[in-house]
């Protein structure tokens, strides 16, 4: 009788093992649920800002006094440039001299190739105004980082443009840095339909990348056709 509980006991243990091992190893199959990057956030290309939100957006951050915010949101919008090349730009590249130039040549970061960029009146006075109070020289970087140590990161530079837009009362979540890249490139063939005058403000090597980038229709297409009379 010992002999057949003991061999019971064992049947049990080795029952309950088995289906400890068979459950571990279903387990084993079934892939873990991965979660979307991009779940619950806006996906695709950044809207441009409208000439109004420029302006918004240049009176707030005059009336608070924030000469570098301002400086660098004005050249953000002259120059089309990307946000790893925004804070990259150096004193020299913009005002040799010490006051600022009608025109900049910045080398992209992404292509290697140069893009010319001119520099409006408010631009240059933003910019002139902020050299004369942080006395940058030549070769230091134009915006400084945190600290004066270095220049913005694009992550700071990315958080700054999200704090402009909300300011104005904008959802930030459907904005950011190529906002500011498409605005007056998307303004400037609006208003002329000259798609290769806007490739090469961009710097894009590709006539494609441009339409691509601006977004450019079948209709907006036929707009610009619906103006030429041969």
């Amino acid at each position: 009788m010992i002999r057949a509980a003991v061999a019971s006991a064992w049947s049990f243990v080795s029952l309950e093992r088995r289906q400890t091992m068979e459950q571990e190893h279903a387990n084993s199959l079934i892939k873990p649920v991965r979660v979307p990057w991009n779940k619950g956030k806006l996906v695709g290309a950044k809207p441009p800002l409208r000439p109004s939100h420029v302006w918004s957006i240049r009176t707030k951050l005059q009336i608070e006094g924030k000469k570098r915010d301002l400086a660098l949101f004005n050249l953000a919008i002259d120059s089309k440039l990307r946000g790893c090349d925004i804070v990259t730009v150096r004193v020299d590249d913009v005002a040799p001299s010490g006051y600022s130039m009608d025109r900049a040549t910045i080398r992209q970061k992404k292509t290697g190739r140069p893009v010319r960029f001119e520099l409006t009146d408010q631009t240059r006075q933003a910019i002139d105004e902020y050299l004369r109070l942080t006395e940058r020289k030549p070769g230091q970087f134009l915006f400084a980082g945190r600290g004066d140590r270095g220049g913005l990161t694009t992550r700071q530079y990315a958080r700054l443009v999200l704090e402009w837009i909300a300011s104005i009362g904008l959802d930030p979540a459907k904005f950011g840095t190529h906002s500011l890249r498409r605005t007056k490139a998307v303004l400037i063939y609006r208003r002329t339909g000259n798609l290769q005058a806007v490739q090469l403000l961009l710097g894009h090597s590709k006539i494609e990348s441009t339409v691509r980038y601006l977004g450019i229709e079948v209709d907006d297409a036929i707009e610009i056709a619906e103006k030429i009379d041969i």
